[in-house]
């Protein structure tokens, strides 16, 4: 998109200049690489409960930072002092840390190749920006959500709540790439809650709702029905509290994407970050159970499993034009016909691993602030839908003794991304086909490969719904991004599946 695109308030900040001073500076005293990134993120978050506005935040993290490659290692430095004078400290600082980090580095860094890209803009897809929307507006909508959900004799309390971001960055480095982005992302949501007093049980049924990287027109219906959805909650939650407790079993499983997107996160999406693989993150967030010896042995599904990683799709909470390296987004192929095929990673990656994508970075570097080192983060990780697929009723249709799955909730997964067990919002009982009512207590459970062979088929186009996260941590210091898996209703055949009130008492 065009630079008038941009927000007028970045634009005028001194980015370029100070990224000259910082580039000159990191240049003059030998450093191989060097790059610098300009960030301001704004944040506003809203909340209200039961026809009350509760909270309402804004903050802003501004600054920038300079990351070099000297003698082989890696240095990084940031500051918030928008000065020449301070530029030129943040780099000598960032050459300081390179000069230390030299002698306890094995292998000298090195950056796999990338064409220039000279002064380019990028700005995501929205039509109207939710921060200049007024905050009045927002909070009335958050308040008019709970109100109307609580005039349902079967809703005791419920909440709402709409957090949002814009986020601008300027990238610059000796290669001579410049970038500049703008985009938005926002996650909208309410929750119903409410206790059956025969029983004293208590549940709750939350929005499907996915986070996306859209503008307010999000909330006026374009890609989603919210009154459609809050006239419709009450009635499935008094449902819910009065549904029978699954039995334990094997049963096949018709999964919906508002519950299917946090699997394919966890046992997909993490499983194939290269530095996972590579045990790069042992120390914190684990390593994976597809390591770099199986690319392109791996069953890692059945036949009809396609799966990609994509930094383009539009709404995409990962999508970007260039990420934090410097490097073009684009889309690959993680799972080809149910093989692993490819993973996700960064430019020094793409130099150790010169054989898997052409040798080059597919963009997945990101920092969530000016104050972070760009890491390997995950793309928008995606389960293809099959081309004249069947929709949700055809799956369903193919299934005698089986549950229907919609919504995501609490979710387990050891540190390789194998052992895992996920529960959800809404369980439907399948019967010859047809659902027969809610179930309550459902988890399934299974290892990732056993998983994802035992899925039969996936549903067509019509199916298919990009879900996400706005909160996937990873590296120590602990940074958090957003990021989108979409996919299609999917059918798998045999699955464990665990009564969690009796899990619970054991």
């Amino acid at each position: 998109m065009a630079e008038r695109d941009l927000d007028p308030t970045f634009a005028a900040l001194p980015y370029r200049r100070l990224a000259q001073v910082a580039l000159a500076t990191a240049q003059g005293l030998g450093a191989t690489h060097a790059d610098f990134r300009f960030e301001r993120n704004r944040y506003q978050y809203l909340g209200a409960r039961d026809g009350v506005l509760q909270t309402a935040a804004d903050s802003e993290d501004l600054g920038f930072a300079v990351r070099v490659v000297h003698g082989g290692a890696w240095g990084f430095a940031a500051g918030v002092v928008l000065t020449d004078e301070e530029a030129v400290r943040i780099a000598q600082r960032a050459v300081a840390v390179a000069r230390v980090a030299a002698g306890m580095t094995r292998t000298p860094v090195e950056l796999a190749p990338e064409p220039v890209y000279d002064d380019v803009t990028w700005v995501s897809s929205y039509e109207t920006n939710p921060l200049e929307v007024p905050t009045a507006d927002k909070a009335a909508l958050l308040v008019d959500w709970t109100r109307r959900l609580t005039e349902h004799a079967s809703v005791d309390h419920a909440t709402s709540y709409l957090q949002q971001v814009q986020e601008n960055k300027y990238y610059a480095d000796l290669a001579g790439t410049r970038t500049t982005q703008q985009r938005i992302r926002m996650q909208p949501g309410f929750e119903a809650m409410a206790t059956d007093e025969s029983t004293g049980i208590f549940d709750s049924m939350a929005s499907l709702a996915p986070p996306v990287g859209r503008g307010w027109e999000y909330l006026e219906g374009r890609g989603w029905d919210f009154d459609a959805e809050i006239a419709e909650i009450p009635g499935l939650l008094a449902d819910k509290l009065r549904a029978p407790s699954v039995t334990a079993g094997r049963y096949d499983l018709v999964i919906h994407p508002s519950n299917l997107w946090l699997t394919i996160h966890e046992s997909i999406g993490h499983a194939t970050e290269l530095d996972r693989a590579l045990g790069y993150e042992a120390n914190y967030a684990g390593t994976s159970f597809a390591t770099y010896d199986k690319l392109g042995t791996l069953r890692y599904g059945s036949p009809v499993m396609n799966v990609t990683g994509d930094r383009t799709v539009e709404h995409g909470l990962a999508s970007v034009g260039w990420d934090d390296e410097g490097v073009q987004t684009r889309e690959w192929d993680i799972v080809k016909d149910g093989t692993l095929v490819g993973y996700q990673l960064d430019r020094s990656m793409g130099h150790m691993k010169p054989e898997l994508h052409e040798g080059r970075s597919n963009g997945c570097a990101y920092a969530d602030s000016p104050g972070h080192i760009p890491i390997q983060r995950m793309a928008n990780v995606s389960l293809q839908p099959a081309p004249g697929g069947p929709d949700t009723d055809g799956l369903i249709s193919q299934v005698e003794n089986g549950i229907y799955v919609v919504g995501d909730k609490s979710w387990s997964i050891d540190m390789q991304r194998f052992n895992f067990q996920f529960t959800g919002q809404q369980f439907w009982k399948i019967e010859n086909g047809q659902l027969a009512g809610q179930l309550r207590d459902v988890a399934y459970q299974a290892t990732t490969t056993e998983f994802w062979n035992s899925m039969e088929a996936v549903g067509g186009p019509q199916t298919y719904v990009l879900g996400g996260a706005f909160n996937c941590g990873k590296a120590q210091p602990g940074q958090v991004a957003a990021v989108s898996h979409g996919c299609p209703t999917a059918l798998f055949r045999d699955v464990n599946v665990l009564n969690t009130l009796d899990e619970a008492g054991n």
